[in-house]
């Protein structure tokens, strides 16, 4: 096990943290290696039952976003201990009022707000609105949720600020077979928000979640195939940060051959991307059963290239069902790889309000 001291000691030290969705744990690797490192929080710690966004807090802890699978309360997000993995506690409670549904990504800002993507639910052609709530990052007290008026259906699944200080957040239609989906941005100081990223022919944007900015401002955003169209494929998608036009895509695997999909990206400390690849899986029992399901990839955007630096769960890798990463020192507001402690690229002063 490894030792979070040690980190803060050796700078150009750092750790891969997954959340595995098969056993409801979360594992750490060497991101330059891919060696698994051990678990770090055990299986069902803390009630643990579907491992989504993770960050660590401005205090060196772990935040985790319990979305609770296949129980009967609402999700939270749990604290455990950045040295150790011990369970701290519940920040958000499950049982007070405004707690998520189903939170799925999270971040942190510099005024210690914490926001959670909910997605909320459609079960029985009934539609159950999701949020992007605010909590107290330090007393896990409900403050609210964003504006999100006349916008619908609103499904959040991911969410990131960029570089202008904006929230960024991937929303999709439960309702459309193809979940269409768009990512929406919000003005946390004039508590509007408009329409970033749609859904059309040309992008093909389907059940987005996770989406982070790169080094090249260009913001890149998971996508699930057509399901439609038997030659289309899961991938990424590049928009360009400023305009939101689309600009290219990185496919996953080849037309017709087998199906990888991702649900969360994150760059990493050599500007790379890393991504996990979380299905196909199944539904009913959370088994990995596709052929790639549980490895981790690392891609050279531009060449579009990469090196699989964790093997898929059945070819003997640790991970069954990867959701979302963090790195030890990744901002916790922008998802972008700090190299110094106290680097807080793109941080505004406008979200101080939230």
């Amino acid at each position: 096990m490894h030792n979070q001291k040690d980190q803060d000691r050796c700078f150009e030290c750092d750790f891969l943290y997954i959340g595995d969705g098969f056993d409801d744990t979360v594992k750490t690797f060497d991101p330059k290696t891919g060696k698994f490192l051990g678990t770090f929080v055990a299986p069902n710690s803390g009630n643990l039952h579907g491992p989504r966004g993770l960050i660590f807090n401005h205090e060196g802890n772990l935040l985790v976003s319990n979305q609770k699978v296949g129980q009967p309360e609402n999700g939270d997000v749990l604290k455990f201990n950045g040295q150790t993995g011990a369970f701290l506690g519940e920040l958000v409670r499950s049982a007070e009022p405004g707690a998520p549904l189903a939170p799925r990504g999270i971040v942190l800002s510099k005024h210690n707000v914490l926001f959670v993507a909910d997605v909320g639910d459609f079960f029985d052609n009934v539609d159950v609105p999701g949020e992007v709530r605010k909590y107290n990052g330090t007393t896990g007290a409900f403050l609210g949720n964003l504006n999100h008026s006349c916008f619908s259906p609103f499904h959040p699944r991911g969410l990131v600020f960029g570089p202008d200080g904006l929230l960024y957040v991937s929303v999709i239609d439960f309702s459309d077979p193809n979940n269409k989906g768009w990512v929406l941005r919000f003005d946390l100081e004039s508590g509007g928000f408009d329409v970033f990223i749609v859904s059309n022919n040309k992008n093909n944007l389907h059940r987005p979640e996770g989406l982070v900015f790169g080094p090249d401002g260009n913001l890149y955003v998971t996508s699930f195939k057509n399901l439609d169209d038997p030659n289309d494929t899961d991938r990424i998608l590049i928009f360009d940060g400023d305009t939101g036009k689309f600009l290219d895509k990185i496919d996953l695997y080849a037309p017709g051959k087998p199906r990888a999909f991702a649900q969360a990206l994150l760059f990493g400390p050599d500007g790379k991307l890393f991504v996990p690849i979380t299905g196909p899986f199944d539904n009913a029992t959370g088994a990995p059963t596709g052929e790639f399901t549980g490895s981790v990839r690392h891609y050279n955007v531009h060449t579009k290239k990469f090196k699989e630096i964790v093997p898929p769960y059945k070819k003997g890798g640790p991970l069954g069902v990867p959701w979302y990463l963090t790195f030890g020192k990744t901002n916790p507001k922008t998802l972008a790889y700090r190299h110094y402690r106290d680097d807080d690229t793109c941080e505004s002063s406008d979200e101080s309000a939230s």
